[in-house]
């Protein structure tokens, strides 16, 4: 069976936020409905509303961003209305941006991922809903990874930043609609919040078994295993190490000059973590880091979606890098005028940057992390649409 999500379910609805409102759609290339039309088209043509402005969050509206990447503000060359940059200048909807919207549609995949900054932007769209009296619809998407899986400790109060805006876990096990819905309340943001629910979808399903295309959400996370590896290798977007941008397999390889690819190998495939393999494979990224050198490195293969546990393999990564190369691996230092690692913002904390080098650091983040998984599973369970995880 085909699942429908929010946006397929939209069109026959009768809403009362929509009838004779004024609309503004927060989307990106992943807006798109089971067949293949695309939200905005959809939106635009419901019938008693107006579509009035569109946002683009990283990457931009069309997805042709890389990471990082301010997006301007334009006016959308189809459908003639303002599109306003929620990743520049501005990360949060304000009062001129929502002058003309009576209520807001978020409708983006995305990973069920704390670091992806698609799940902050909603924070704030949420909080700016409340402050200016507008309503807000979410569209919900299947969680890529499932309902089920969490993993990663809880963000520290303090380290909150576009990559984690939320005291949250690494892997949400939610759904986006789910989120915004435990957000809104746990938060006290306090926004007249409406999500659209999927219809077919059950929390163990993989998202290759709901019949949905899958559309890259943004330009380094092109097929289903980069998803699902993605929570532990965008560790080393912290590091001197490649994540594998400027590759083809974006966060499925990982890898430096001054790396043994076999050696890594072997060392990591020595912890039997379950649901995964490395291979050594040598890569010469176009851009990014190590642009045009020669890398060695490992591939990551995922054997078993079931029992993969992605940010614990990333930890584990992670320790024997920092251990097998002391004299070259190194931290990625704050930028100029700014005193945050940014591993410390991906991890929640400075713990892995202090002690992951250590065996009994290793040992002890990830039985902190696995205690703080098992504490969100029970926060979490309220909120959930789809049946008890």
């Amino acid at each position: 069976m085909r699942c429908l999500t929010g946006i397929d379910r939209l069109a026959g609805m009768k809403h009362n936020s929509i009838i004779g409102r004024r609309l503004g759609v927060i989307t990106n290339p992943t807006g798109l409905t089971s067949d293949f039309r695309s939200s905005i088209e959809v939106i635009a043509g419901l019938p008693e509303s107006e579509l009035t402005a569109l946002f683009a969050c990283e990457h931009g509206l069309r997805g042709e961003l890389q990471a990082g990447k301010h997006v301007d503000d334009e006016v959308d060359p189809i459908f003639g209305v303002p599109v306003y940059s929620l990743y520049g200048a501005t990360r949060k909807p304000d009062a001129a941006m929502l002058e003309k919207i009576d209520t807001l549609i978020f409708d983006i995949q995305d990973l069920g991922v704390r670091f992806y900054t698609y799940m902050t932007t909603l924070l704030y769209v949420m909080e700016a809903c409340a402050e200016h009296g507008k309503s807000l619809i979410v569209l919900d998407r299947p969680n890529p990874l499932g309902g089920n899986r969490v993993e990663g400790g809880l963000l520290e109060a303090g380290y909150e930043s576009m990559v984690g805006g939320w005291q949250i876990p690494i892997s949400t096990g939610l759904t986006i609609g789910e989120y915004a819905r435990m957000a809104n309340d746990l938060r006290g943001t306090g926004c007249d919040l409406d999500v659209i629910g999927l219809e077919g979808w059950s929390r163990e399903m993989d998202y290759a078994d709901t019949g949905l295309p899958w559309m890259l959400p943004s330009p380094n996370i092109p097929t289903l295993d980069t998803v699902r590896l993605y929570s532990g290798t965008c560790f080393f977007e912290g590091t001197n190490l490649s994540e594998g941008r400027g590759t083809t397999r974006p966060f499925e390889w990982i890898g430096a000059p001054w790396i043994d690819g076999e050696a890594l190998a072997k060392a990591f495939n020595a912890y039997r973590l379950p649901g995964i393999h490395a291979h050594s494979v040598y890569m010469t990224p176009t851009f990014s880091k190590h642009q045009g050198v020669s890398c060695g490195g490992v591939m990551l293969f995922v054997t078993d979606t079931t029992k993969l546990e992605a940010v614990r393999a990333g930890l584990v990564l992670l320790h024997l890098v920092s251990r097998m190369y002391p004299d070259s691996f190194q931290w990625l230092t704050p930028p100029e005028g700014r005193n945050r690692y940014f591993i410390d913002l991906l991890t929640g904390s400075d713990d892995v940057r202090k002690h992951i080098h250590e065996d009994e650091g290793l040992r002890r983040i990830t039985e902190q992390w696995e205690s703080d998984a098992d504490r969100w599973r029970t926060m979490r369970a309220p909120y959930l649409l789809y049946g008890e995880a």
